[in-house]
């Protein structure tokens, strides 16, 4: 059987932030999406995920999605059989940014988790385009319905999540870096970062995107995937 690949929604954010990837590749085979929960760290998360997938699997993950399939492969290196990371970061949090996110949990908590998505996170994820209004209509509706505890364990994990530079150095499977061309939130150096770090990996560039090229440009964004699971 086609190996099985896994797929890793970025924060706040489920399963429908891939459909157009689920529609395109489950027909060759099998696809899963694991959710960001289990823990309140990076840590844990990886960890939930590897007792739930299979012994052996491709794993795509985009921005919070792909820092934690860092943190995946880093605990089980011998189970993934290729990577792809999008629009994400292998650093580890700046202060001033997790200072920020304290201050967003505590909002949350009290009620606020639709203003924050609203006014802090939505203006930053996309270029301009026809079907902006619908993916960030998309993207609210997520986030109101994975609710304000899965923000917090979230935002948590974020704050203190490693930096994975030394574990990408020793990635040895056939590895996607993909990023947006307008990502204001990973721009196109932290991508040519990690293309650095990970040898013989692919940097696939999306034009007319922003964070999200999963939804804004599906068509190059399948195109790139396709041709990542059959190297």
């Amino acid at each position: 059987m086609t190996e099985p690949v896994i797929l890793l929604p970025g924060m706040m954010c489920d399963a429908r932030l891939f459909a157009p990837q689920i529609a395109a590749l489950s027909a060759i085979r099998p696809v899963m999406v694991a959710p960001l929960v289990g823990g309140d760290t990076v840590t844990a998360m990886a960890a939930a995920i590897l007792q739930q997938a299979p012994p052996r699997f491709a794993l795509a993950g985009l921005s919070m999605g792909g820092i934690v399939a860092m943190e995946v492969i880093r605990q089980a290196p011998s189970r993934i059989t290729r990577l792809a990371l999008m629009d994400t970061n292998p650093l580890a949090e700046a202060p001033e940014r997790a200072k920020m996110r304290d201050q967003q949990i505590a909002r949350v908590l009290g009620g606020a988790l639709k203003a924050v998505i609203r006014d802090d996170m939505k203006p930053h994820y996309l270029a301009d385009g026809s079907d902006r209004r619908t993916i960030l209509d998309l993207c609210m509706d997520m986030a109101l319905a994975l609710g304000p505890d899965v923000f917090a364990g979230q935002s948590r994990a974020l704050q203190t999540r490693p930096d994975q530079c030394e574990t990408l150095r020793g990635v040895d499977v056939p590895t996607l870096i993909l990023h947006g061309a307008e990502d204001r939130l990973c721009p196109a150096e932290r991508h040519e970062l990690m293309r650095d770090l990970v040898p013989g990996a692919i940097l696939a560039r999306i034009d007319d995107a922003g964070h999200l090229p999963t939804l804004e440009q599906p068509k190059p964004t399948n195109e790139a995937l396709e041709k990542w699971l059959t190297i």
